[in-house]
């Protein structure tokens, strides 16, 4: 399915052929990346638990994001509130309008499950342009504090700046006619 089209820019539903390019291309920008990953994707899309979503740029595969739609974990875990999951685009390809475009698909995905959408965010500098990102869309954080590795971390606990290192925001999304 195809969720936005415009020039050189798809955003359309992740399929196997999209989990090598993308891992490759992250792998080539020095990211630790694995294909697993992609391929949980594709299989919770299969079975009804995701809506997971590719961005195509001038036909190459260049970003992703996905949508839980009755999100299980983190701070609205099990309230019937969708969660948008693993957001990303190629740092070649940033500032293209690729980023808002997967964020305006997701969102909009999001709200035919409910009025709010939530997401989690890395704490460390490798996720500075999402945090701005997030806040400029209307993200504010839950309130519930730092989670790590799916677990809200105690004042003073033990954690380390990684990539399960969090902070959940949520927004209230308007419905679109």
């Amino acid at each position: 399915m195809v969720y936005f089209l415009q020039e050189k820019l798809i955003i359309r539903n992740l399929e196997e052929k999209d989990v090598q390019a993308i891992t490759d291309g992250e792998i080539a920008q020095g990211w630790d990346a694995l294909a697993e990953k992609y391929w949980k994707r594709l299989a919770d899309q299969k079975a009804g638990k995701a809506v997971a979503l590719a961005a195509e740029y001038d036909g190459e595969p260049v970003g992703y994001i996905n949508v839980y739609p009755d999100c299980q974990w983190g701070p609205f875990g099990g309230q019937g509130l969708p969660e948008i999951v693993d957001f990303g685009v190629l740092e070649k390809y940033r500032n293209r309008g690729i980023g808002t475009a997967l964020m305006d698909a997701a969102e909009k995905i999001a709200a035919e499950y409910a009025d709010v959408v939530y997401l989690g965010v890395g704490l460390h500098s490798g996720y500075g342009s999402a945090q701005r990102m997030y806040v400029k869309r209307g993200y504010i954080p839950d309130g519930s504090g730092v989670w790590f590795r799916n677990k809200v971390c105690e004042p003073y606990g033990e954690c380390v700046n990684d990539d399960d290192l969090v902070l959940y925001f949520s927004k209230k999304l308007k419905k679109l006619p």
